[in-house]
């Protein structure tokens, strides 16, 4: 259940304990709160601090939305597969694995030598019709259609990452998982930051408490053109998901041949959706949310080295129906790094066949909230499918 918090214009929500929110982050949320668009807020149990707008944030607009509350990765999400395969189908060097996905899908910077061929991507459609549609972006983004179609089908870096996991308990332990993390790559943070920088010069947002939360509001051509930008960004960041997910199957079929797959899974948690609450039409935000609608399936993950959750949807609208997207980071990068080595790294990923240096140790499990207490938190908001841990993790 939720913990109403007092002193804002609308109610925030709180599926948090609000003694263990940051000072910084219950600021944020107050001031968004306080915004004369905004219709009410939910706050998940893995909130942080943001850019912005608080991490693990679901606010409601009328007629308004803020593109920094959406931040510069739009539509970044989860996908999940379920295979045909149990542990002791996997090679007993995970290493191989590893690297055979390693190969099939850039890291960090990369991005493939030509776009990946459409057809390699099974049910997913529109293709000319998205890519016609490119020319209708913000002028500032035209020269780097290149780069967005050959970003299409890779990773990035920093928290996103690719796993084969094993489900925990049950009937069926054991059974192989696939699971990755990702979103709209350059193209979709070279737009947010575009529109972030119109917002802020309108005259509407000039006594703003926080110039991050700047709005646009409904009936002007600077809100059509971000809602344009917007919703191709998160198209794309959905078909970018649905291309790995592509070539990490092809990667386990090339060292397992016999694998078969479900359908995949897919869940935005940083986007905007038009959405009626309370007989009122909203654009609702979730910055570090998913949808949980009933019979909703999502995907909430925790660290490199602790495993996730599948989960389905409870409908509850007190929380915009939603829920968290993740464990939460409970300390900042730069902290992380200041307090782990390489080593203390290589020892909470004991287990695990993924990278184990000096440039991924702002990754490390401890610098993320408990995932256990996490979905403890949220009982009334999703109900448990699946418990899966990760044998193998790819990270940029």
């Amino acid at each position: 259940m939720y913990t109403a918090v007092e002193g804002a214009r609308v109610p925030i929500r709180m599926w948090a304990d609000p003694q263990s929110v940051e000072d910084q982050a219950m600021r944020q949320l107050r001031n968004v709160a306080n915004l004369p668009w905004v219709h009410g807020v939910a706050v998940m149990p893995d909130v942080h601090y943001g850019k912005g707008a608080t991490v693990g944030s679901v606010i409601a607009m009328r007629d308004a939305v803020s593109p920094a509350a959406v931040g510069v990765d739009i539509g970044c999400g989860m996908s999940a597969v379920r295979t045909s395969l149990t542990a002791s189908d996997l090679p007993d060097d995970l290493s191989l694995l590893r690297k055979r996905i390693e190969r099939a899908v850039p890291v960090g910077f990369g991005l493939h030598k030509t776009p990946v061929n459409p057809a390699r991507v099974h049910g997913v459609g529109g293709w000319d019709t998205f890519w016609k549609s490119f020319a209708d972006l913000h002028t500032g983004v035209q020269d780097l259609h290149d780069r967005a179609a050959r970003q299409l089908g890779s990773l990035g870096g920093g928290n996103h990452f690719i796993e084969v996991c094993l489900e925990q308990g049950g009937l069926d332990a054991g059974r192989v998982w696939l699971m990755l993390h990702s979103g709209s790559r350059n193209i979709g943070k070279e737009l947010a930051e575009r529109h972030m920088a119109v917002a802020r010069k309108l005259p509407h947002n000039a006594d703003l408490p926080d110039p991050d939360l700047a709005v646009f509001v409904a009936d002007t051509p600077e809100m059509a053109a971000y809602r344009r930008d917007l919703f191709w960004a998160q198209d794309y960041a959905a078909r970018n998901r649905a291309t790995m997910v592509a070539l990490v199957k092809q990667a386990v079929a090339d060292v397992i041949p016999h694998v078969r797959y479900e359908d995949a899974i897919s869940c935005h948690h940083n986007y905007v959706a038009e959405e009626r609450y309370d007989g009122v039409d909203l654009l609702v935000t979730r910055k570090g949310a998913i949808r949980a609608g009933s019979g909703d399936l999502g995907i909430i993950p925790g660290s490199m080295g602790t495993g996730s959750y599948i989960v389905r949807g409870l409908g509850n609208e007190s929380s915009f129906q939603s829920a968290s997207h993740g464990a939460g980071r409970r300390m900042s990068r730069n902290r992380a790094k200041k307090l782990y080595t390489a080593d203390d790294l290589a020892a909470q990923t004991a287990g695990v066949e993924c990278r184990k240096d000096s440039g991924v140790v702002d990754e490390i499990p401890a610098a993320y909230k408990d995932i256990e207490s996490v979905i403890k938190a949220q009982t009334d908001l999703v109900k448990v499918v699946a418990h899966i841990k990760q044998v193998v993790c790819v990270k940029g």
